[in-house]
């Protein structure tokens, strides 16, 4: 979605867009925000214990978890992670509070280091080195310096909770004096996991292994990698004084987060798995594990596109539909048609039949008209892509939601649950192009 001034005072017209618009206001305060945020961080908030939590992927479900795990809730706002949204999180903590958790994205060099200054955390988690925003951070050397600037910052008082089954992340460990604490699937970190069963579709279970405390949990999170949130937030926890059995009933209570591996039971007896919130390459190849092992009579792929490919985009959607041709019986793909040659051409080569690959260009509303026909009990269906497709609507047409809208991209910082153009549409606004 794209905005001119001539359509201004159209977009104006819709709640939608004077939301957008206030919001843009907060985003033009940056310059006085960080000052203010800053300061007050310095002063009046400066006994607050804060957690950071950064990473290339995963922050927001981590950030729950941390929250939940310390008695706490997530502020609505808390998914905007940047910017003046970084500063207002920091101005939202009060002189009474014992912790503060607030995510912090980046999408270029030299953000993160200004971050640090105004949070100045007293824990930082780090979650992940990955490829998202490569074509900024260009390299993984690059990105991993750039986020361990929140590790770096950290005193010697401070804790670093590491994802220690990244290499990337665990090199972390030289750039700071601060306390390290572990975490991951390898028996070597501090807090681990083992055992890790699906237990489709109502969580996963797993052991849990802190030092020399072992404990059974089924959480509600879906998936291998949804372990890791959990863990994270364990170590976070325990090193702030809590017990494991004091934090793991709210831990096994915690949601899915919208749009992050999250189930969705359909009346006609199918269930949707909704990871439609980004798609960088590290997180299709986890979805697409967790996928393979859900057990059910057929399984539908909704795919779009691949967030900022690291390489060549032609063998990247040829092994993504490789992949989804040994696991699925039907995959509908939209998005731009010259990407749609490349996936249809790995998931023939891996033996799915060609009328069973289908491409609605860049048209969800004909993937919803698609499935509605076809969908019964046992079926699943996997919606997977980048954020600014908002594929998350073929899953709430699927689910009894009146869906008008049918824009190709959408930079809205609203869900489009909470969207009051979902079902109005914008046929009758000149306000896009």
């Amino acid at each position: 979605m794209r905005y001119t001034w001539k359509y201004i005072p159209a977009l104006l017209l819709t709640p939608i867009g004077r939301s957008q618009f206030i919001f843009s206001i907060w985003h033009q305060s940056w310059p006085i925000l960080s000052r203010l945020a800053r300061l007050y961080r310095r002063t009046l908030v400066r006994n607050t214990r804060v957690v950071a939590v950064v990473g290339s992927y995963g922050k927001s479900t981590t950030m729950r978890a941390v929250l939940t795990a310390l008695g706490q809730h997530a502020h609505p706002l808390s998914r905007l992670n940047v910017w003046s949204s970084v500063a207002r999180a920091v101005l939202r903590i009060r002189p009474r509070d014992r912790h503060a958790v607030i995510e912090v994205g980046i999408s270029a060099p030299g953000q993160m280091a200004t971050y640090a200054r105004i949070i100045r955390p007293n824990i930082t988690v780090v979650t992940s080195i990955g490829s998202e925003h490569n074509r900024s951070l260009k390299t993984l050397e690059v990105t991993r310096a750039e986020k361990s600037e929140m590790v770096r910052i950290l005193p010697t008082s401070g804790i670093a909770v590491l994802n220690g089954d990244d290499p990337n992340i665990l090199w972390m460990k030289s750039q700071t004096c601060a306390r390290v604490i572990t975490f991951g699937i390898d028996k070597t970190n501090d807090i681990c996991a083992s055992d890790i069963i699906l237990d489709w579709p109502n969580g996963t279970r797993f052991k849990l292994h802190a030092d020399s405390d072992t404990r059974d949990l089924c959480i509600r999170l879906i998936g291998k990698h949804m372990v890791y949130p959990i863990l994270a937030a364990v170590a976070v926890s325990v090193a702030e004084g809590f017990t494991i059995d004091q934090v793991i009933p709210a831990l096994e209570a915690l949601s899915p987060t919208p749009g992050r591996m999250e189930p969705i039971h359909l009346a006609n007896g199918a269930i949707i798995l909704r990871d439609d919130f980004k798609s960088p390459l590290e997180t299709i190849t986890a979805v697409l594990g967790t996928f393979s092992s859900i057990p059910a009579r057929r399984r539908f792929v909704v795919f779009g596109e691949v967030d900022e490919p690291p390489g060549s985009q032609g063998p990247i959607y040829q092994g993504v539909g490789a992949s989804i041709a040994r696991m699925a019986s039907h995959a509908i793909f939209i998005g731009r048609s010259g990407v749609w040659r490349h996936f249809a051409r790995g998931a023939k080569r891996w033996g799915l039949p060609p009328e069973r690959i289908i491409n609605v260009d860049e048209n969800l509303l004909k993937a919803v008209e698609l499935l509605s026909e076809d969908l019964g009990p046992g079926d699943v269906v996997l919606i997977k892509g980048r954020e600014t497709q908002r594929l998350g609507r073929v899953a709430l047409a699927l689910a009894g939601r009146k869906v008008k809208c049918n824009i190709r991209s959408c930079n809205l910082l609203v869900r489009c649950e909470s969207c009051p153009m979902l079902e109005r549409g914008w046929e009758d606004l000149k306000a896009v192009i």
